[in-house]
């Protein structure tokens, strides 16, 4: 079975997967659609969303075009999501960006940027879906391996990712009740546009996946495809006995 391929884990299923137009968001979203989910992704980028929904099939995928910054946007998904009458199974809280900043160069636009995507826009992504999870729903939030490793220059983006480690936990607790598990996933350096665009041309972003691939025990970036298959994992039932995690794929970058 290729990593692009469903068991049916999640037949007549609802997901959602902020950031759902490249990279690891784009390959979760085919995959939980493999699984049989009917799956809204959502992005600031008509084209990439437009394309992705064309990957997928439009019989498996809605895009809604929407910053999850922009608390309307975050309601306009929501109406959306929830006019289809099935409430939601599943929700990939995906969507952050990064930057390469040392901490005599940070400015008050790239915290307030990235503190507000990825830790403001995770809390209320999560938030605003609350009415309509599920009982038994998963929740999964985008961590990363920068919060362990104190990696030069990403000090602001490492510190949003501790913080969604911690929503993770809290968020777990608070859910338990409504049976709803609340995991994060912890993927590696993976080949992605986004690690491509942490460079500032194609030569640059060349070398720094050399120099990340070659930190990994395994001597290669992920492929997009081997991070789903993580996320699929965490939505399914074949986790059912794991919340308030963290899932590793980082082709042990920090377990060795």
């Amino acid at each position: 079975m290729g990593l692009g391929q469903g068991l049916g884990l999640l037949e007549g299923k609802t997901a959602l997967v902020t950031g759902g137009g490249t990279g690891i968001g784009l390959a979760s979203a085919v995959r939980l659609a493999a699984e049989g989910a009917h799956v809204f992704i959502t992005g600031r980028r008509k084209a990439e969303l437009d394309a992705a929904v064309e990957t997928i099939g439009a019989s498996a995928a809605t895009g809604v075009i929407g910053d999850i910054a922009d608390l309307a946007d975050l309601d306009r998904l929501y109406e959306t999501i929830g006019s289809r009458g099935q409430g939601l199974d599943v929700l990939f809280a995906n969507a952050s960006v990064g930057e390469f900043v040392t901490l005599d160069q940070v400015t008050e636009e790239h915290f307030d940027t990235l503190f507000g995507i990825n830790v403001r826009g995770t809390l209320f992504t999560v938030q605003k879906a609350l009415p309509l999870l599920n009982d038994g729903a998963s929740v999964i939030l985008n961590g990363s391996t920068a919060v362990d490793s104190g990696a030069e220059a990403f000090g602001v983006y490492a510190a949003t990712k501790a913080a969604t480690r911690s929503f993770a936990r809290t968020w777990a607790n608070e859910l338990k009740g409504r049976g709803i598990r609340v995991n994060a996933i912890t993927p590696g350096p993976t080949d992605t546009p986004g690690v491509s665009g942490l460079a500032p041309d194609e030569e640059q972003a060349a070398d720094l996946k050399r120099q990340l691939a070659a930190q990994v025990p395994l001597g290669r970036l992920a492929r997009p495809e081997e991070i789903a298959a993580a996320v699929a994992f965490l939505a399914s039932g074949q986790s059912s006995f794991i919340t308030g995690s963290s899932l590793y794929a980082d082709g042990g970058l920090n377990q060795i």
